[in-house]
């Protein structure tokens, strides 16, 4: 209420009341790249972290990551599981999403998959032949 009374006076606009909090930015993750099981520890450097809600602010392309807000500059998240491919990490405050870019991909690294082996069969003792 007191926030409208200001802006009602004329002291504070409802653009400057929400423009105080600029949009966070993320300059780097480390590792880039990891299972599609997800699990992998990703640290999350940039700035404008301090804002971020406890939970539901750190996605991997379209999937909520947990993480723990460290500092301004600072989110250690953990990957959830996703299907192979290269993402977007995101961190949204009160003043925005991060603005993807090159620096915040991650890549999903499927495990690798046997499609056959050769010979098929061998002799039961050790040895060459």
């Amino acid at each position: 209420m007191a926030l409208s009374l200001i802006m009602l006076l004329g002291l504070v606009s409802p653009a400057s009341a929400q423009s105080e909090i600029a949009a966070p930015v993320v300059n780097s993750v480390t590792p880039t790249s990891g299972p599609t099981a997800g699990g992998a520890l990703v640290y999350i450097s940039g700035s404008g972290f301090s804002h971020a809600q406890p939970t539901g602010a750190v996605k991997i392309g379209a999937t909520n990551a947990t993480y723990t807000i460290r500092s301004d500059t600072q989110i250690t998240a953990t990957a959830p599981a996703n299907a192979a491919g290269t993402y977007d990490i995101t961190v949204t405050t009160p003043g925005g999403t991060s603005v993807t870019s090159a620096a915040d991909q991650y890549t999903y690294v499927a495990p690798p998959m046997v499609s056959s082996f050769s010979p098929s069969a061998g002799p039961t003792t050790a040895g060459r032949r």
